[in-house]
């Protein structure tokens, strides 16, 4: 958990993907996430957390359906969103709350 912390309150943006293995949509965002890294670099770091593997974590940011993305800032969340989303529109979202 604490590494999850560290992880997340870093200055730049920290894009988090809740996911499942069994989660059809979650197969779909993988190549979309690997998009938004291309395009962003060192921009914004994204990590992936099952949510299977991760319940406590999963249960502390109320993740009911997955894909869910999180975006944090040192720290703070500043942006959540459920469903599958395009690379426009995370990569925008990732700008605007820069």
């Amino acid at each position: 958990m604490s590494k999850f912390s560290e992880i997340i309150n870093q200055e730049k943006p920290v894009l988090v993907d809740f996911f499942a293995e069994w989660c059809g949509p979650c197969k779909m965002m993988s190549p979309i996430l690997k998009q938004v890294k291309e395009s962003m670099g060192d921009n914004v770091s994204i990590i992936k957390i099952d949510v299977d593997k991760n319940q406590t974590l999963a249960a502390k940011y109320q993740v009911r359906g997955v894909p869910t993305l999180l975006l944090f800032k040192n720290g703070k969340q500043v942006w959540r969103q459920s469903g599958v989303l395009q690379k426009d529109e995370i990569i925008n979202v990732i700008k605007t709350t820069n």
